[in-house]
């Protein structure tokens, strides 16, 4: 016999922030308010156990602060990683920059990014699933949600 995966219904909505941001959100994706945080935001993806953090940032220092935090936080995840695939996303007319990475193996967070206009405002976002990581068992999973993660990254517009 083999295991059977059933994934959600593939289909999307506009969502837009009080943050001043808005995207194409999977059906599945459910937003919640980060307690004690204005712009945080934990995305449950409900049936798939796991959780994307969004960290909404105004910037007050140089861009390069930010993004060298971002790739420390996914330089923390070397030890465990068998590879670190980076995607650059530039959307010029949208003023949306940045850098999508995918840590492969038995990594706590399979999926990092970061998002920002590269002037004021930054986003970072980190998926943890409820499970003990085993790359091999979750890749069906983590292929799914990386479709949803692109998409994320290509319709993000700063309001």
């Amino acid at each position: 016999t083999f295991l059977e995966l059933k994934f959600p219904e593939r289909s999307y909505e506009s969502y837009s922030d009080s943050c001043g941001y808005s995207f194409n959100k999977p059906s599945y994706f459910n937003v919640k308010n980060v307690q004690g945080s204005t712009c945080n935001r934990d995305v449950e993806l409900s049936t798939l156990n796991g959780t994307l953090h969004l960290s909404r940032i105004d910037m007050d220092t140089s861009l390069a602060v930010y993004v060298n935090y971002a790739i420390d936080k996914v330089g923390e995840h070397k030890v465990k990683a068998t590879a670190i695939l980076d995607t650059s996303f530039i959307r010029n007319e949208a003023r949306v920059f940045g850098t999508f990475f995918e840590l492969q193996g038995n990594v706590a967070s399979p999926f990092q990014f970061y998002v920002t206009d590269s002037t004021s405002r930054f986003i970072s976002g980190v998926v943890y699933f409820n499970t003990l990581p085993n790359y091999d068992s979750i890749k069906p999973t983590l292929d799914f949600v990386k479709q949803d993660l692109f998409e994320f990254m290509n319709t993000l517009e700063w309001k």
